[in-house]
């Protein structure tokens, strides 16, 4: 069953509030950005298959832009090889007590993550990219919102003819 949890200060205290919903039995925990409302069935089944075979997965995709890393005073260090980099999507899917060894390793150490399965590579557990798409943008400013709308009125004409 699907259930909902208060959100906390940071994502990672919304997820744990989350996560002390869940039952013991159940086989994974799938958590997803409101942001992303243009997920699709086809990209959730794919994920949870993948955190079903390896333990921890993330929809993702390639990174189309250059990404440069900077030091403190905004002065280019190095160009990141952009053939290995992906940008992280939700829904993130990972095994309900991985996520719980996770947080009590995240807590222990005082470590603060932006995304879900950065708790599981502290544990040093493998996590799959699940190729999605990038119409599954995250929708937080009113140009994405233009964006969503187009790319919903689009399926939505597809659907209906």
């Amino acid at each position: 069953p699907m259930k909902f949890a208060l959100p906390g200060a940071e994502r990672q205290d919304s997820v744990f509030n989350g996560l002390s919903e869940i039952s013991d039995d159940a086989a994974l925990v799938c958590i997803h950005d409101s942001a992303r409302p243009l997920v699709t069935i086809k990209e959730v089944r794919d994920v949870l298959a993948d955190a079903m075979e390896v333990g921890a997965a993330v929809l993702g995709v390639p990174c189309k832009a250059t990404v440069k890393e900077a030091d403190g005073d905004g002065m280019v260090v190095k160009t990141l090889d952009r053939s290995k980099l992906w940008e992280m999507h939700t829904p993130q899917v990972i095994r309900p007590q991985m996520l719980r060894d996770g947080f009590a390793f995240v807590a222990k150490h005082n470590l603060e993550v932006t995304d879900d399965v950065s708790i599981v590579e502290h544990l040093g557990e493998p996590v799959r990219i699940t190729p999605g798409s990038y119409e599954n943008l995250k929708v937080t400013t009113p140009e994405d919102m233009l964006i969503a709308e187009r790319l919903l009125d689009e399926r939505n004409a597809f659907a209906q003819a």
